[in-house]
């Protein structure tokens, strides 16, 4: 296996003092220098049905004539201007231009409601927007923004991004490392929507530090698939991507067909998604082998099993010839690396695709540290870990119990200035001596690699006194088609002791259902259903220590509300019984 480059940032110390001052350069700058590298590389593509394709030239153009239309407008050094819609070379413009511009972006969840759009522009006094189509007509910031404080991310609309564009390089006070670069809305899966502010220097700083646990290049090939205002995906595709000059496809949806075409139109080599669509795209290939017979079947996962032993105890990958054809029918044959973060990942998930000859890693972090402060070396991964700590971050556990598991604390140049117009909030996220509380319960190992075991807020005081973390039970059912969405959680047993017996929430898989009906001939019925779960539980339970065993099991009617990152949201199901 290739070397690392345990300092990638290190070719930084030819621009220092010329193209920058600081230590970090702003995100304007640390574009401009990677343009000055590889001015014809692709950088922003798009398959159909808009196949738009620019390289980094053409980019920067486009970029910096948007900029100087904004600047005309008005935008300056800290106003703040909204990008909403779906992933598209226009949102990555729009993005790079308020900065270029000297302003702030605020990103929001274009599958937000319209008030709640509104509602946020409003309170981060927003001054402009950029908006899809979809959208465009009704977002007004409650009253803030007329329609010239508005431009289309869509050609189907009057005044398209591509088309506000001003040739002149008007006078700006362009942003600083410590200037705040983006304020992020994040409600994680709690329904308390925070503006999390990053200056330049918190989100470059992460985006180098980032590759000392996992070197990328110029010839790589990203696919942005998960929505770009989310931290995970507009640091680890779209601002990764930009530092080394790699290219990046947009995806517009979550639509399996179309992945797999972008996939292996775009050659990708960088694939960044969360566990449910991995575990999707595993399960797919596996029921596939299965219909190949008992022995077809049997074969192969004892040659999986084989490769991935080799590829851990000799560090070479025999999975990648082995096993072309099945990653061919994932899309995945042209692929270097898959990460996967925004939640937790069985291990046999981890196990299976590393056994396939992909490396295979996990990472985490928050929103509010830009996110990545924890990443798996791919030379070096541990499969039940979600990664060594970057470089140059500190972390350690706050009150650690017997077995070291406590709270994640960290501090560096990564982690946020706090939450905005919010310093009540901020405080309660800060100790007296300046660490970041992540809110996540785990343990470091002495290789300093972290290991989760849940957030601290949904932690399950059991009748015995033990602690549970729901998230630690849920992981076990990620690879049972019959199960669509599960969400653990405490009943209380005893009010005056505070203790607490263990629930699971099930929303059944239909489709699986319908395709096991189909099998035998004739349709569950919800009975069945019911008993098939309790089932799949029961089997569950078997491996489980008896204080975290599912105690019982609700079956629900409809699914439970998401984040756009497929995270359930907790609170919206915490008044079911």
């Amino acid at each position: 296996m290739k070397k690392r480059n345990k300092e990638p940032w290190k070719f930084l110390d030819t621009y220092r003092g010329t193209v920058f001052m600081g230590e970090w350069p702003t995100l304007v700058e640390m574009f401009r220098i990677t343009v000055s590298r590889y001015p014809e590389h692709r950088c922003l593509s798009i398959y159909e049905p808009d196949n738009i394709f620019l390289n980094y030239r053409e980019t920067l153009d486009v970029v910096e004539k948007v900029g100087n239309y904004l600047v005309k407008l008005g935008i300056g050094k800290g106003d703040k201007v909204a990008v909403t819609g779906k992933n598209s070379p226009e949102w990555a413009v729009a993005y790079l231009a308020v900065l270029f511009a000297g302003g702030i972006v605020v990103p929001l969840d274009y599958q937000l409601h319209v008030p709640e759009l509104n509602a946020l522009m409003k309170f981060a006094d927003v001054k402009l927007l950029f908006s899809d189509e979809e959208k465009f007509d009704q977002l007004d910031g409650n009253g803030i923004l007329s329609k010239e404080d508005k431009i289309s991310l869509s050609p189907r609309k009057p005044g398209y991004v591509f088309e506000c564009v001003e040739p002149e390089s008007l006078p700006r006070a362009y942003p600083e490392e410590d200037d705040l670069a983006a304020i992020l809305f994040t409600s994680g899966t709690m329904g308390d929507p925070k503006g999390v502010m990053l200056t330049h220097k918190n989100l470059v700083s992460d985006c180098y530090l980032a590759q000392g646990n996992m070197n990328i290049f110029d010839t790589d090939v990203f696919y942005a698939l998960l929505p770009l205002h989310h931290s995970y995906t507009m640091l680890a595709v779209f601002i990764e991507s930009l530092s080394v000059g790699a290219e990046i496809i947009f995806a517009k949806k979550l639509a399996i067909k179309q992945i797999l075409h972008d996939l292996k139109e775009g050659k990708v080599t960088m694939f960044l998604a969360i566990p449910m669509l991995f575990n999707k795209m595993l399960k797919g290939l596996l029921r596939g082998i299965r219909e190949k017979g008992v022995l077809v079947y049997g074969i192969i996962r004892g040659l999986m099993y084989l490769s991935g032993l080799i590829k851990k105890i000799f560090k070479v990958n025999p999975g990648k010839a082995m096993f072309k054809g099945l990653l061919a029918k994932l899309s995945l044959d042209t692929n270097r690396i898959c990460i996967c973060g925004g939640g937790p990942l069985p291990s046999s998930t981890f196990s299976l695709f590393n056994q396939l000859g992909i490396d295979f890693v996990q990472g985490y972090g928050l929103t509010e540290t830009s996110p990545i402060i924890n990443l798996n070396p791919k030379e070096a991964y541990k499969e039940n870990s979600v990664g060594q700590i970057i470089p140059h971050i500190e972390m350690k556990i706050l009150n650690p119990d017997e077995s070291g598991i406590g709270e994640i604390v960290v501090k560096g140049s990564v982690v946020m200035q706090g939450y905005y117009n919010n310093e009540a909030a901020t405080r309660e996220v800060f100790t007296d001596d300046g660490w970041f509380c992540t809110g996540d319960v785990g343990y470091l190992d002495d290789d300093n690699y972290l290991y989760l075991t849940g957030r601290k807020k949904n932690l399950i005081v059991t009748e015995g006194g033990k602690n549970v973390f729901p998230e630690e039970i849920e992981d076990r059912f990620q690879l049972f088609d019959e199960i669509e969405q599960i969400l653990v959680r405490g009943f209380v047993i005893d009010k005056k002791m505070k203790s607490e017996g263990i629930e699971a929430l099930v929303y059944p898989s239909q489709d699986a259902f319908e395709a096991l009906g189909k099998k035998r001939g004739s349709a569950y019925t919800p009975e069945e259903i019911k008993a098939r779960i309790q089932e799949i539980v029961d089997e569950v339970n078997r491996d489980l220590l008896s204080y975290k065993k599912i105690a019982r099991v609700i079956i629900t009617e409809e699914a439970m509300e998401m984040t756009t990152t497929k995270k359930i949201k907790r609170f919206a199901v915490e008044g079911e019984a």
